[in-house]
């Protein structure tokens, strides 16, 4: 589909405005009008589905977003779910599935709205156990029995649970953890470039100066991409999957119409319906307290995201916009490689404390790379 944004019209935007009237963002009447105007009602429709979403905020209708709204107006068995490798299903039916059986015990893989093969997977054990046909497709038979069985406890997430007891299990030390170090953009796609300084350059150099201290410590640090590549988000989560990262994290920069915007924020997987990546929004708190501490940037908090680079990492994943270089102050500090030093230093600290699980932990922004280095020496002793 084509983009939509205010001041367009037509068929489709009709579209736009019906869908957000069925989730009760735009009055019916507005919804169904039938004229099919972008107007400044529906920006603002569009930006709360997209706040309350966990997609990024900008009141315009691209495919995420629209994918997101037509998935927002299914419920638990108002159409035959399955696993589709070419076109994969999306949905607010497809969460309620993956929570349900969840909660009665199957692990139907992260809950993230997406019928994957480990949906697929949790599904056809659910049928199995309980007599059903075994064919994997969730029809009116397996949601009667998924609304006849009530769950033994209610308000966990257990594949999230799953993600926590994998890092205590992984134990204090970083020597053997694998990381997969993501520099946004690359190649031709230089992302913010500000009077001479580029963002893709400038992530660059600092995942390579994180990486050498990661090495250092005995991590197995990876990047996603080279110095002229540009893949695409998909691909890059893909390259984590496939290399089975403990971590995921990726580093940006970031920008603003308006030039006293400044800060660094921090972004973990978390959607509108309650659920959250426990070990990345433990992580990314941790990020950010680090780097608001050692480099004076303005706090600007961490926040739950649907995007693409999160949803599709089956590891923690963190992304990180490591100030704006729209603001003067900001550029100017991350001109300075002494700067993306001290970045570089903050992040690892962040990934020894999610590590330590609060065990001979030190002050926020007191923890050093040295420190780091005589902890895991005296580990390994």
């Amino acid at each position: 589909m084509r983009v939509l944004r205010r001041g367009d019209a037509g068929p489709d935007v009709a579209e736009i405005r019906s869908m957000l009237a069925a989730l009760d963002l735009l009055p019916s009447a507005q919804g169904s009008n039938g004229h099919g105007a972008f107007d400044l009602a529906v920006e603002q429709a569009v930006r709360a589905f997209q706040q309350r979403r966990g997609l990024l905020t900008d009141g315009v209708v691209g495919p995420a977003t629209y994918r997101a709204l037509r998935g927002a107006n299914y419920h638990l068995g108002s159409r035959p779910l399955a696993y589709l490798i070419s076109t994969p299903v999306h949905g607010d039916d497809v969460f309620a599935l993956q929570d349900r059986l969840t909660e009665l015990g199957y692990d139907a893989g992260r809950p993230d709205g997406v019928f994957g093969p480990q949906t697929e997977w949790g599904l056809r054990n659910f049928q199995h156990d309980y007599g059903l046909l075994v064919d994997g497709i969730c029809g009116a038979a397996v949601v009667r029995a998924l609304r006849q069985l009530s769950p033994r406890a209610r308000g966990g997430r257990p594949v999230f649970l799953r993600e926590q007891e994998q890092v205590r299990r992984a134990g204090p030390r970083l020597s053997g953890k694998r990381i997969v170090l993501d520099p946004g953009h690359g190649g031709p796609d230089t992302g913010v470039d500000m009077h001479g300084l580029r963002e893709a350059d400038l992530v660059w150099d600092l995942a390579r100066r994180l990486e050498g201290r990661m090495k250092a410590t005995g991590m197995e640090a990876l990047l996603s991409r080279g110095p002229a590549q540009s893949p695409a988000e998909a691909d890059r989560a893909a390259f984590a999957n496939e290399v089975g990262a403990d971590l995921f994290l990726s580093l940006h920069c970031d920008q603003n119409s308006a030039p006293e915007a400044q800060g660094v924020a921090s972004f973990h997987y978390g959607n509108g319906y309650g659920s959250t990546s426990t070990v990345g929004e433990l992580l990314a708190g941790f990020i950010q307290r680090e780097l608001a501490a050692r480099t004076g940037l303005k706090d600007c908090r961490t926040h739950p995201k649907t995007w693409e680079i999160l949803l599709k990492t089956r590891c923690p994943a963190v992304r990180i916009e490591i100030g704006y270089l729209t603001n003067l102050e900001d550029r100017r500090r991350l001109a300075d490689p002494a700067f993306r030093d001290i970045v570089a230093e903050g992040i690892l600290v962040a990934v020894k404390r999610l590590y330590l699980l609060g065990e001979n932990d030190q002050p926020t922004g007191t923890f050093t790379f040295a420190d780091v280095l005589a902890h895991e020496l005296a580990k390994a002793e």
